[in-house]
């Protein structure tokens, strides 16, 4: 066996980044900058109001309670061209341009206005609830960095610069296939001997959560011409494939043996549980990720190995999921056997701000349902487990 950290620094010294393009802003939520974002123009543009109210000038209403004359209204949209002079006020709606010869906005709530007449209540000083030009942004500003993961915010601080498109690591185009005589795709009863092909949907699915492009290859039957043909094929129109299942060391599997042949893989039994099977390389320059076929080995394995890998290849710094301390509520319970076991958990925020644990139930590499209600894998090194109450790494399955 070897150890995780080794198998998972092979797999990012093959699945490196892909060269950057640029996108639409529209296409590049959750994608990783490639470029420096340097501002051309402020933010805002203009000097312009928070508040709906009035705008007047200060000195106007240092003795207020004080009458001022109203000399039109200030919109939203082109400046309204007012100039304000000593004595007037203008209406003003939140955004709007400021009026030339106003330097402070009253809020309407302290004000009062019938007919031409406004009453201001209160004094306010210079520049209230005035948003100057350049308040959030100036000209010349750098606003992010390569590197950044793009969030909704930050494509609304593009659109705001005036940005159509960004240089960015695009997604990772990931094939999925599902191989085996064995496996039932149609809605009909099982026959002895078949199972239903739970993996591909899973694993498409996974590969959407990591933020990359899913596409389902189908299911392929045992068919030596038939596996090659779908993995060249593959190879050919994606950046990445993920198969499930004949990974381990006594396998007699089509797939092991057509890769085996047509690939430069490296088979591996790693140090964990589960998904101690694995297998990693390249077809045709294609990198290809292979998963155990136990449903949670293939989880587990997608979790350690194939998400990093992808996520390495879109661009991400800090590709591997941060290991967050927890606390056991319960026994996790495990016995030496030179591993490290990583228990389907639920975690949870207790009382004292810190993750509690407990089991999801079932650990076994087939239980499905138990990999389905959790949320986090506690990573339990080798020994006799973590008693209830003890510390615990976890690593937390949010995205």
């Amino acid at each position: 066996m070897i150890p995780l950290e080794e198998a998972r620094d092979y797999v990012l010294s093959v699945a490196t980044r892909r060269d950057p393009s640029m996108l639409a802003v529209s296409e590049v939520l959750g994608l990783v900058l490639a470029e420096q974002i340097v501002s051309d123009e402020a933010i805002p543009p203009f000097p312009n109001t928070a508040m709906d109210g009035f705008a007047v000038r200060s000195v106007d209403v240092v003795d207020a309670p004080c009458d001022l004359r109203i000399v039109g209204t200030a919109a939203a949209g082109p400046a309204s061209g007012l100039v304000i002079d000593a004595g007037e006020a203008a209406r003003i709606m939140t955004g709007a341009v400021i009026p030339d010869g106003a330097d402070a906005v009253v809020m309407v709530e302290l004000t009062s206005a019938v007919g031409d007449t406004v009453t201001v209540q209160q004094p306010v000083p210079s520049g209230n609830h005035i948003r100057l030009a350049g308040d959030d942004i100036e000209s010349g500003d750098v606003v992010f960095e390569p590197g950044t993961v793009l969030t909704a915010g930050h494509l609304g601080v593009l659109c705001s610069l005036g940005r159509r498109e960004v240089l960015v690591h695009p997604r990772t185009k990931v094939g999925v296939f599902s191989t085996g005589d064995e496996l039932v795709d149609e809605d009909r009863d099982l026959r002895p001997g078949e199972i239903r092909d739970s993996n591909r949907r899973t694993l498409l699915s996974l590969v959407a959560l990591a933020g990359a492009d899913p596409v389902d290859l189908g299911l392929v039957r045992d068919d030596e011409e038939a596996i090659e043909a779908a993995l060249r094929t593959g190879a050919a129109s994606c950046d990445a494939l993920i198969t499930s299942g004949g990974v381990s060391m006594g396998d007699f599997d089509f797939v092991k043996e057509v890769l085996s042949r047509i690939g430069d893989m490296r088979w591996m039994q790693i140090a964990i549980k589960p998904a101690k099977p694995f297998a990693f390389g390249t077809v045709d320059g294609t990198p290809i990720f292979g998963l155990p076929g136990n449903p949670v080995s293939s989880m587990v394995s997608f979790e350690l190995f194939a998400r990093p890998g992808l996520r390495s290849m879109m661009g991400h710094d800090a590709p591997l999921r941060p290991t967050i301390a927890a606390v056991a509520d319960e026994d996790l319970r495990r016995g030496p056997d030179g591993k490290t076991h990583f228990l389907r958990t639920i975690a949870e925020v207790g009382v004292d701000g810190r993750f509690h644990v407990r089991s999801a139930g079932g650990q076994g590499s087939h239980m499905l349902w138990a990999m389905a209600r959790s949320n986090a894998l506690a990573v339990v090194p080798d020994g006799n487990g973590v008693e209830r109450g003890g510390n615990v790494d976890v690593l937390l399955l949010l995205d």
